[in-house]
């Protein structure tokens, strides 16, 4: 619960600076949208608060900004246009599936679609870098692992998702 408040903190952090810079609006809304994820998160996970619909919901907004925001960001003209199109239909997709499922697997494979997508379009070093410690989370989420039984694999997982975001972060400003 507690690395879930961290992941929040920071990235609410970070989207309120990428606000103020007035620096991609589309990577803005990524940032907050898992700020609120991650409040979200640990709020269900520490106190359990039935608010685990509205979070796996929220994380196709994650996805779906950080596909529109790479795309604004790395091409123009008419694959801009269709990447976008497409991400629009990725989000709707993934929400309407997720109205009706809950397990985390689908979250992964959406974020695993978004990831692959923005690892394609940049050439940032930043950006490929925060793709590449992103699947490292999502590794040490997947295998299980517990550093003791207070920093169990999803707390891991939280941990090395902040220092992805504040590679993201670094690429986009």
């Amino acid at each position: 619960m507690l690395t879930d408040y961290a992941l929040a903190a920071v990235t609410g952090y970070l989207a309120w600076r990428l606000h103020r810079s007035g620096k991609s609006r589309w990577w803005t809304v990524a940032f907050a949208a898992l700020a609120l994820t991650a409040l979200l998160g640990g709020t269900y996970h520490g106190f359990g608060v039935p608010v685990w619909k509205a979070t796996v919901l929220l994380a196709g907004i994650i996805s779906f900004a950080m596909v529109v925001g790479s795309a604004i960001a790395a091409i123009t003209g008419p694959l801009r246009k269709i990447i976008v199109v497409l991400a629009v239909a990725k989000l709707l997709a993934y929400e309407a599936w997720m109205t009706g499922h809950d397990d985390y697997l689908y979250v992964i494979i959406d974020t695993g679609i978004a990831l692959a997508i923005v690892a394609a379009l940049h050439r940032s070093p930043w950006i490929l870098a925060g793709v590449a410690v992103s699947l490292v989370a999502a590794g040490v989420q997947a295998s299980g692992f517990d550093l003791h039984p207070h920093l169990n694999h999803n707390d891991l997982y939280h941990l090395v998702q902040i220092a992805a975001m504040i590679l993201f972060y670094r690429g986009v400003t």
